[in-house]
């Protein structure tokens, strides 16, 4: 489900757009970055940057730039890495997606916002803010 939802969101992503993905250990944020990857045609296996930071993948139709910023604790640091990784975007016409990103949120101006929660009962809920609106379903 939450792949399907990701893929589907995929389609209303330009280069350059900014994801953040906010959620519990184990909600499903990488799982969704894996069906953004899918919506873009990216060929390449969609793991977890948490050790590495960041993953590029450039085999889809949009490059897609996949942070993770949970190891990070000084703002400073995540907030130098963030503009190093968004100019590469930039410069590559890449889509950036950012697990944990509370480090950095205060310092970016447009930007998609996903938090994905466990449901009650079963599942997930996921609430999206895109840069005017926001859409809550479970």
């Amino acid at each position: 489900e939450t792949i399907k939802l990701g893929r589907k969101f995929a389609q209303g992503l330009n280069p350059e757009s900014i994801v953040l993905l906010q959620g519990p250990i184990g909600a499903g944020k990488t799982s969704f970055v894996q069906g953004i990857a899918e919506g873009l045609s990216i060929s390449e296996d969609i793991t977890s940057p948490t050790f590495a930071l960041s993953h590029h993948y450039n085999s889809g139709i949009i490059p897609l730039i996949h942070l993770d910023l949970y190891r990070l604790e000084n703002s400073l640091i995540a907030k130098e890495f963030f503009i190093a990784e968004e100019e590469e975007a930039n410069e590559n016409g890449a889509i950036l997606v950012i697990e944990w990103p509370q480090l950095i949120e205060p310092i970016i101006d447009n930007f998609w916002k996903i938090e994905i929660s466990y449901a009650k009962n079963y599942g997930r809920n996921y609430e999206i803010w895109d840069p005017k609106n926001s859409i809550t379903f479970s």
